[in-house]
């Protein structure tokens, strides 16, 4: 599996924005796809996952209510969609794939995905 993010950026304190993660090389009705993210000088955290066989999905505490995990069957493109942002939120972002082995909540752990995108920047300003 390849996978490519786009769409990061600058965006101001309670904006919005929309990052992209491009995958090919294999079919993915039974993967999880997940989103993460990396602050400097902290430990890579998930975001947002998805179980696509069943359209389970799970957000962290941190961005529940403001971010939304979406697909894009015809072009397998996956999107999360970020609202209300804070410089909390700063970070680089990175898609990944897998098969699933467990819940989606459990799924969505760094260790348990493989195939990992390059990542997209996002800074959040005041």
């Amino acid at each position: 599996l390849q996978l490519v993010e786009s769409g990061g950026g600058l965006v101001q304190v309670g904006g919005s924005l929309r990052l992209s993660c491009e995958v090919s090389g294999d079919t993915l009705d039974e993967h999880a796809i997940g989103w993460f993210r990396q602050a400097p000088g902290k430990e890579r955290e998930a975001v947002s996952c998805v179980v696509l066989h069943d359209g389970a999905t799970y957000y962290s505490n941190s961005v529940k209510g403001r971010f939304t995990i979406s697909r894009d069957n015809a072009k397998n493109t996956f999107y999360l969609q970020m609202s209300s942002l804070k410089s909390d939120d700063t970070g680089v972002y990175r898609c990944a794939a897998e098969l699933p082995v467990d819940t989606v909540q459990n799924q969505c752990i760094v260790g348990r995905f493989g195939s990992w995108g390059p990542g997209t920047q996002v800074t959040v300003s005041s």
